[in-house]
């Protein structure tokens, strides 16, 4: 009870992560010493064989001499042969001799020897075919008692010895090593093996916990504040700590939550303020229709002015919103090769029809770059008309565009001698909504329109500011980087941008942006 649903329906990230590595370790270890085993293991078996090949090599060097080290008289018989090796014979540990002789009982050897082959009656029954053989073999012999193995060495298929009294019977060396008592002890090692491996799997499954509890604790930690993210707060934030993979994911998933965190509250204050917005206009028709006498001609044609007006407004909200709502979609900005002087030319053309002021070029630039003409064309004269808006008919109002010292971008202003900005709003004219204050008037319009002029300067990789004082007017100024322009393109000047109409005229006479 109480327990994560998602830990109820199957294994931890944790467990899963332990599982692996303690199922490698497991199968390093097994491997490691399944090989070691099998190589000890055929390394015991060499040494066997060659322990018995050097006993065969020793009774044959015995067998030729002829004569019997141990009495000096010559050999008369390979019975005598096969007496005098049992004698020289040292038989090592888990190793047993013995001298067999047809139709007669075996020979034993007087010393003190582990294996006794002689009481094996299988091993002595499966050997005593090979006594009147005429080759040296070595043999696996396996009985109810032991596995062995067995050298036999017929004494007459030796050098120097085939010719000699053929009459006497023939006789012949065994030398059998007991396999299962020499691989006993690599047996006991690699036990010891499992054991040590054994434990160093429980070692390594609980320090691999521990291990993995530390590592994944930031991931815990990352889980558990998304599950404390709500629509209502997303202010909580990951610890970072250390400079690994994990760390580096805890900061993106917080840089994350900045970009989540800014959205949102940028979407609640743009619902807020939409709603502010489209209620005003909204509460106005519906109280003018609720007091229409539509007996009254005169009332009528007021209050329908007065309702188009406002839905004109609202028109404009929309449209300007659906602008804003694009900026950084792919096809918000088309870069293509613009002409400058061109494009200044054509924004001061249009701009004369956007109110009766005394219109100026204060700078005019020939440069080319890859540009969206109409995006700019849009914010330039968005600047204009605030320009018209907030200044007195006859008053300079003046355009300019100029690269700057380096070459690097340009700059396009438009210039007005109006009303001004007070100090506290400069920070704050390019927010969406945002609208300042001015002799105790708050400007009407809905706050978007120098919005949508700073997203079209950052689209193109810029900036836009402006530079104002109160009663002395104000300069707003687009910073865009000049774009090399590739020579296969045609001249923007063949190109002429398409016409963007201006905001249409307020019912009072004035010209809004």
């Amino acid at each position: 009870m109480g327990r994560d649903p998602a830990r109820r329906r199957g294994l931890t990230v944790r467990t899963r992560l332990l599982a692996a590595m303690l199922a490698l370790t497991a199968l390093a270890l097994g491997f490691a010493g399944a090989t070691a085993y099998l190589l000890t293991h055929r390394q015991v078996d060499e040494r066997i064989d060659a322990d018995l090949v050097e006993s065969a090599d020793e009774l044959r060097t015995l067998a030729a001499s002829g004569v019997d080290p141990v009495t000096g008289l010559p050999f008369s018989s390979p019975e005598e042969v096969v007496v005098a090796a049992i004698q020289l014979e040292v038989p090592a540990r888990n190793e047993g001799v013995l001298g067999l002789r047809t139709g007669k009982r075996p020979l034993v050897t007087q010393q003190e020897v582990e294996v006794q082959l002689q009481d094996d009656p299988e091993l002595v029954a499966a050997v005593t075919p090979l006594v009147d053989g005429d080759r040296v073999l070595l043999r696996t012999v396996r009985t109810a008692t032991a596995d062995y193995r067995a050298l036999v060495a017929p004494v007459r298929a030796l050098p120097g010895t085939a010719g000699a009294a053929p009459s006497a019977a023939p006789a012949a060396l065994v030398l059998a090593y007991d396999r299962g008592a020499e691989h006993a002890e690599t047996q006991a090692v690699f036990r010891g093996y499992a054991v040590v491996a054994l434990a160093a799997l429980v070692v390594a499954a609980v320090v691999g916990w521990l291990l993995a509890g530390r590592l994944l604790r930031p991931i815990r930690t990352l889980a558990h504040t998304a599950q404390q993210i709500g629509e209502s707060d997303l202010s909580a934030r990951i610890p970072e700590t250390g400079n690994d993979d994990l760390t580096q994911l805890t900061r993106a998933v917080n840089a994350m939550l900045d970009r989540l965190e800014g959205s949102f509250e940028s979407q609640r204050r743009l619902l807020d303020d939409v709603g502010h917005e489209l209620r005003t206009p909204l509460t106005i028709v519906r109280g003018h229709l609720e007091l229409l006498d539509p007996t009254d001609p005169a009332d009528t044609a007021e209050t329908r002015d007065l309702a188009l007006d406002e839905l004109d407004r609202m028109h404009r909200l929309v449209d300007d919103l659906v602008t804003l709502a694009t900026v950084g979609q792919p096809g918000f900005v088309r870069p293509a090769p613009v002409e400058l002087g061109r494009l200044t030319d054509d924004v001061l053309d249009k701009a004369r029809t956007l109110g009766a002021r005394t219109w100026l070029v204060d700078s005019r630039t020939d440069a080319r770059t890859l540009a969206d003409g109409q995006r700019l064309t849009q914010a330039w004269l968005q600047l204009a008309a605030n320009a018209v808006k907030f200044s007195a008919p006859g008053s300079v109002v003046a355009i300019g565009s100029r690269t700057t010292p380096d070459g690097a971008h340009v700059r396009l202003w438009v210039r007005d001698e109006g009303v001004g900005i007070a100090p506290g709003d400069l920070g704050r004219v390019f927010e969406r909504f945002a609208r300042g204050e001015h002799d105790g008037a708050r400007r009407d319009g809905a706050g978007l329109g120098l919005a949508i002029v700073a997203a079209i300067a950052h689209e193109h990789g810029g900036e836009v500011t402006v530079e104002s004082a109160p009663g002395q007017g104000s300069t707003f100024t687009v910073v865009v980087p000049v774009l090399p322009v590739p020579d296969a393109d045609p001249p923007a000047s063949s190109r002429r941008p398409p016409a963007v109409p201006p905001p249409p005229p307020p019912p009072d006479g004035r010209t809004a942006p």
